[in-house]
């Protein structure tokens, strides 16, 4: 597997909203090093966005679809996505534009 960089958007559905669930991403990809953000849709979906190495994004999508203890996850859609130059260096809670 390539140590190379890349990146992916996760959607996330379910009872994932008022349960800890952004924190827990969070702290799930400070741990394994990823840089983005995390963020509550409109539509009560969580969305996740991040950057590191196919092994790291694979331990996180694995993470997401266990979810905080509270939190009942229906479904994790994964999206290719293009590395965003403003989100290499931490990973953030943001809300919704």
């Amino acid at each position: 597997m390539s140590d190379a960089k890349q990146a992916r958007r996760y959607f996330v559905s379910g009872s994932v909203q008022g349960v800890g669930f952004r924190y827990f991403a969070q702290s799930v990809a400070e741990k394994l090093h990823l840089s983005g953000f995390v963020r509550n849709l409109h539509d009560g979906r969580v969305e996740a966005f991040a950057c590191g190495t196919a092994k790291q994004l694979d331990e996180f999508r694995a993470a997401l679809e266990r979810g905080p203890r509270f939190s009942k996850v229906e479904q994790v859609v994964e999206e290719p996505a293009q590395i965003d130059p403003s989100a290499t260096t931490q990973f953030i809670i943001t809300h919704q534009n």
